[in-house]
């Protein structure tokens, strides 16, 4: 595994920095091209941290460009969250949002240029029929009857299919190219389909919709796009790629480079899953903090730095380099929060503590530092009194030998107060624990006389100055490694059924008028973000971003 000190192999970055100095390339160019159908997940966000940093680091450009092709898939809210989420993560893409849509008119007269070369036919095959006519891996193909259409009847047709005259499927135009080729990519592929679906683009005015082979090369032609930069799926389709490029009089002729897609452990990246979960309503929509999505990272408490850190850890390889652990994920959101959510205390199962030879108007205010390493932090106001809350882990009724918080006849330290001790248990008709009566030493503010020795130290909240607020403790959604890798079982069936437990917890009065998205340190306990859509003062609904063990730093250490 990578040092996070050593910098992380990234081949195109090499590659791209020898063709600059080498004077192949002027200025690079480069796009981000996702399809509205849907939000985008920690994938892309790796596609985005290389195409964006690539332009940023080198002196170029980069695109945000929606390959928009598929308007039954496609919706205006897909685009506003890409959008937002790629402004969130700090790039800005140059020049205006741009849409392949933009370039219909021109693919079009592209297709009627490739049928004049008698590179391209109307095919009134069924789609099984196409399939079945296209071979497998081990067979070559076998041409359509309708492969040897005219020119003239050709164009006709293809006009014809634009007014709308057929129904869907009744027709699809194809490029004429090798339909015994190894690769089945280059056997005759759909370059436009019949699709009476209104655009949230163009509206109306196309019946007919090109494929997204045929648009995407193009497009970044008419862009100036040098370098397309997509994941190995694509490698089999770039000599498609090369041909359209090679066969039309595009203005440029950029040039694909393919990178190994991440693949992150206990999480799912295909969209038509992702969407499924959406659907069945499994999630609470596609930011839902449990997702992979950007946007609900973002909600969940991940900051763009420590997301843009993440992808430089990985690096940019061919290889594939197999499952990413998540713990590497955690770790960097962990080390950015570490350094710069200012710290609180938060009891999130509440146990009331009454203590007994505290008056009961007697009250103290402690002044305690936002964040331990830094002065730049506003201190905070800590009050104290006759009662309070502890976590109902830090009491045990029966504790054994080595349990240093608190149990009957034990003492612990508040953290930042006294040493108390549990004098007496309450406990309700049902048996279980609802109070705690404790004592104080008042000998033991803000230090430890010699020969005291006490252990534990636990977190707490004034009872009458706390402050109430939900809090949502999330997990991985799913309990195994890949969900997805035995096609024989429902990925559904290895959900996580716990992935989210809500507490009504009891914070500290500084966190009163925390903000939306405003994160923290819950001492003890954990890293934490205020909702962006539940939070409010008055109405606190905080959710859990990442625990305070973090296993992978362990195990960079003893790698």
């Amino acid at each position: 595994m990578t040092n996070e000190t050593t910098p992380a192999p990234n081949f195109i970055r090499n590659q791209v920095r020898d063709e600059i100095e080498g004077g192949q390339v002027t200025k690079i160019v480069t796009r981000f091209p996702p399809e509205p159908n849907g939000f985008l997940h920690i994938g892309h966000a790796k596609s985005i941290c290389l195409n964006f940093g690539l332009a940023e680091q080198m002196g170029g450009e980069c695109h945000l460009r929606f390959d928009d092709t598929n308007p039954a898939k496609e919706e205006q809210a897909y685009i506003d969250a890409i959008k937002e989420d790629v402004s969130w993560l700090g790039f800005n893409w140059t020049g205006p949002v741009r849409f392949a849509s933009d370039y219909f008119d021109q693919l079009y007269a592209w297709a009627q240029h490739l049928i004049r070369e008698d590179k391209a036919y109307v095919d009134d095959l069924s789609p099984d029929e196409i399939r079945e006519y296209r071979g497998t891996l081990t067979a070559p193909g076998k041409p359509s009857p309708y492969r040897e259409r005219s020119v003239d009847e050709n164009l006709d047709l293809l006009e014809r299919m634009r007014n709308g005259e057929f129904g869907e499927s009744e027709k699809v135009l194809r490029a004429k190219i090798d339909m015994a080729s190894p690769n089945i990519n280059l056997r005759d592929p759909i370059l436009y389909r019949i699709r009476h679906a209104s655009h949230h683009q163009t509206g109306d005015k196309w019946k007919i919709y090109p494929s997204y082979d045929f648009t995407h090369g193009q497009s970044d032609a008419i862009e100036g796009i040098t370098h397309s930069i997509c994941t190995l799926e694509f490698e089999d389709h770039r000599p498609l790629y090369e041909w359209f490029l090679n066969n039309l009089p595009v203005p440029s002729k950029p040039r694909q480079i393919e990178f190994a897609r991440l693949n992150l452990d206990y999480t799912l990246t295909s969209k038509r899953k992702l969407k499924l979960l959406v659907d069945e309503q499994i999630v609470d929509g596609w930011d839902d903090p449990r997702m992979p999505t950007i946007s609900g990272m973002r909600r969940r408490g991940y900051t763009p730095a420590s997301i843009r850190k993440f992808c430089e850890m990985i690096g940019v390889t061919r290889a594939d380099g197999g499952l990413v652990d998540i713990a590497m994920l955690t770790h960097a959101i962990r080390s950015d929060l570490e350094d710069n959510a200012p710290r609180a205390m938060c009891v999130l199962k509440p146990l009331k503590v009454v203590l007994t030879n505290v008056a009961e108007d007697h009250e103290e205010v402690y002044e305690v530092p936002g964040h331990p390493a830094r002065d730049d932090m506003a201190m905070r106001k800590v009050p104290f009194g006759r009662e309070l809350y502890i976590d109902q882990d830090d009491f045990m009724e029966d504790a054994p030998k080595k349990f240093f918080r608190l149990a009957p006849g034990k003492e612990v330290r508040l953290r930042n107060s006294y040493v108390i001790r549990c004098d007496e248990v309450i406990k309700d008709d049902a048996g279980e624990v609802v109070e705690l009566r404790c004592s104080v030493d008042f000998d033991t503010l803000g230090k430890n006389p010699e020969g005291r020795k006490v252990k534990g130290v636990v977190h707490w909240v004034s009872a009458t100055h706390g402050v109430p607020m939900e809090v949502r403790l999330y997990d991985n959604l799913f309990m195994v490694e890949q969900p997805d890798r035995d096609k024989d079982v429902d990925f559904l069936e290895h959900l996580n059924t716990e992935s989210l437990v809500i507490c009504q917890a009891i914070g500290e009065p500084s966190l009163a008028d925390a903000a939306p998205e405003d994160r923290f340190q819950f001492e003890r306990m954990g890293y934490f973000c205020a909702d962006r859509h539940l939070s409010k003062p008055g109405q606190l609904v905080f959710n859990r971003t990442v625990g305070l063990k973090d296993s992978w730093a362990k195990i960079k250490q003893k790698g």
